[in-house]
């Protein structure tokens, strides 16, 4: 590692060379009355025009953003109009793709530019412009490595693995300059490893050269990061896939997988965020690897399991060769790399809303737990028609770059145009109707009215029935059938009320297990729920137990969440679990974790995400933050800098159960 390289950076020390403009562009090109398409190109000329070529003393992987902001192609009065006509995905910009960054990097843009369209063509002159300003740098400052590299890239094709690293990073960072975001990875050991694997066979690099130009590889990706936010600093898609089967059945793992392993937990940066396609056939060694990795909290690896994710996309509709070759979007959402336009986190589905709906509407008049059970049914297919009727007329601005790197036109989608939604909430609605089938219609002990009174008035007047709901009632997570079964009847039923329906663009409605940051929002949707939760209260991240929920052991919880028919809900969303740092003492409790990890695969969970916590740590962060600048948790789908959270976030990470092996 180049130490004084990572000191600058991590110190934020290169952010003395950003500038911003102050260009009114939205009311400029609505003037001048052009086109989305015409804009986004004008808008990319412009800021590879402004961006000024920075090298900084001893890295090899160059490019760095100057330009911190970017100027809007549309007025508000423009995009008012445009949401008027059209359902508006988030930000409107193209996000959540893989393109095919390895085609591009394997025949050079030059190449890519004889077929693509005059918008693909000027936005490859511009790069290519923008890339010269940094060879002319790089001979200015006597740099006769980078002059060679960025005299072969990005025209002509990668030779070698430096000059493969170096295009990558240049296509990645044009797309954030066009004003795509959570732009992923992809299956970067599958495509980048020939390179390495060349360049080793000749004896250019050792193992321990090869990681550290790996290592400033990975350090590039967070010289940029805090000008590419979502919803908190830290939700920017640099999602990395390694490991899984390639087209052929064969396992993709290589020297370069364990390096990329190696240079995350030498780096322990928030960037890129490592996921780990693993399934039965995986050797335990690899889960005790990739445990070390966990140990650094950096809350990755997240783990797919091949042997569930593969046949449950080609049952979807996916041909083999696409399913086998899926990846990650931003977070956990599963995505076709190259061809795939599905937007795979358009909306979400609350279930606690669904259960709170039926048993203030409909409890009174069930006469059994199966009625009153299919009320909530009722409510879980009313929401998902609801949002099926709100998705109309999806419209992105067109991307003419992202169109070049797609083996599609990606400006009316791609070969899958599947709309994903997520679930929130499942252990709390599912704990809530244990104890409404427990407590009302079996045991009888507690009436109607007085429940859903007590709820009405957030259990402020009962806390009798409040401990007994919180710590002495059947809660998801402890491998007890009574309410596991409801958690497999509830996910059962919101697949099937997605199933058979055509979207917008002519796909499938995919049902998933994640939440993202709607395990806050949802919550604050609803008061007080049956299962003791109360007002104010968030749920579990994605697919989790209760915050509150008594859990014997983290075997308990993957019991639990192995059970339902994960092919059924194949969009995405890990079971997250907590562990305490003190249990990484020795070899031996790092092994521990990596067959916790192993039990869930050979289980047939889908996803699976751990988080390396210390709740004193954490306290002592929002105290005093100068004294924990590095300290990472994982947030839902992605890992982020604790004292750069909203307090809301820290706050739930540290009610999260920390469990020992």
């Amino acid at each position: 590692m180049n130490k004084e390289l990572y000191d600058f950076i991590v110190d934020k020390k290169h952010h003395e060379f950003r500038h911003t403009v102050d260009w009114n562009l939205g009311e400029e090109y609505q003037k001048n009355n052009l086109s989305p398409v015409e804009r986004m190109a004008d808008r990319f000329e412009r800021m590879c025009n402004e961006e000024k070529p920075v090298i900084l003393e001893g890295e090899q992987i160059v490019f760095l953003r100057t330009v911190a902001n970017l100027p809007d192609c549309f007025t508000e009065d423009e995009w008012k109009d445009i949401k008027d006509k059209n359902y508006i995905h988030e930000l409107g910009y193209m996000s959540n793709l893989s393109p095919n960054y390895y085609d591009t990097i394997s025949v050079g843009l030059l190449e890519k530019r004889e077929t693509a369209d005059d918008y693909g063509k000027r936005a490859i002159d511009n790069i290519i412009m923008l890339s010269d300003k940094y060879l002319s740098e790089a001979k200015k400052q006597g740099r006769e490595d980078i002059v060679e590299v960025l005299s072969q890239v990005p025209r002509y094709p990668a030779r070698n693995f430096r000059e493969a690293l170096q295009f990558f990073r240049i296509l990645h960072y044009a797309l954030w300059l066009e004003g795509n975001y959570h732009n992923t990875v992809g299956r970067f050991d599958k495509y980048i490893y020939p390179y390495l694997k060349a360049d080793m066979d000749k004896g250019v690099y050792t193992y321990e050269t090869a990681l550290s130009l790996l290592e400033d590889f990975f350090l590039s990706f967070n010289k940029d990061s805090d000008i590419y936010v979502g919803v908190q600093q830290g939700d920017n898609g640099q999602s990395m896939m390694l490991g899984g089967l390639d087209e052929n059945g064969n396992e993709v793992f290589n020297e370069l997988s364990e390096l990329c392993l190696k240079a995350s937990y030498n780096n322990k940066l928030i960037d890129p965020k490592i996921n780990l396609r693993v399934s039965k056939k995986t050797p335990k060694e690899r889960f005790t690897l990739a445990s070390h990795l966990t140990k650094a909290g950096l809350g990755f690896p997240q783990y797919s399991n091949d042997d569930i994710v593969i046949p449950a996309l080609q049952k979807l509709g996916y041909e083999y060769n696409d399913a086998v070759n899926y990846t990650v979007a931003a977070c956990w959402e599963f995505i076709i790399p190259n061809v795939g336009g599905d937007v795979a986190n358009i909306a979400a589905m609350s279930y606690p809303k669904a259960v709170d709906t039926a048993f203030r509407n409909s409890l009174l008049k069930s006469e059994t737990f199966e009625e009153f059970f299919e009320c909530v049914k009722t409510e879980i297919k009313s929401a998902c028609d609801e949002i099926r009727a709100n998705i109309n007329n999806l419209w992105f601005v067109p991307s003419p770059f992202m169109n070049v790197l797609m083996d599609c036109d990606i400006y009316s989608g791609g070969k899958y145009n599947n709309f994903g939604i997520h679930g929130t909430g499942i252990s709390t609605a599912a704990d809530s109707l244990a104890a409404i089938k427990k407590y009302v219609f079996e045991e009888k002990s507690i009436t109607k009215e007085d429940y859903i009174k007590a709820v009405e008035e957030d259990f402020a007047n009962s806390p009798e029935l409040l401990h007994k709901l919180r710590f002495e009632t059947p809660k998801v997570g402890n491998n007890d059938d009574y309410v596991d079964s409801i958690v497999v009847s509830l996910l059962d039923c919101f697949a099937d009320s997605l199933e058979g329906y055509t979207n917008c663009r002519g796909g499938k409605y995919r049902a998933g297990t994640g939440s993202a940051m709607y395990y806050l929002w949802h919550a604050d949707e609803i008061g007080a729920s049956p299962d003791g939760r109360r007002k104010g209260e968030p749920f579990g991240t994605n697919f989790s137990v209760s915050l509150f929920a008594d859990i014997k052991s983290p075997i308990g919880v993957i019991a639990s969440m192995s059970k339902p028919h994960f092919e059924r809900a194949i969009n995405g969303g890990p079971l997250t679990l907590e562990f305490h740092q003190s249990l990484f003492t020795d070899e031996e409790s790092v092994e521990k974790v990596g067959m916790v990890v192993k039990a869930f695969i050979d289980k047939g969970g889908h996803q699976l995400q751990l988080n390396t916590v210390n709740r004193e740590t954490m306290l002592d962060a929002q105290i005093h933050p100068k004294n924990h600048k590095q300290l990472v948790v994982r947030i839902w789908g992605w890992s982020a800098y604790f004292v750069e959270l909203d307090k809301e976030y820290q706050d739930h990470v540290i009610a999260r159960q920390a469990y020992s092996v």
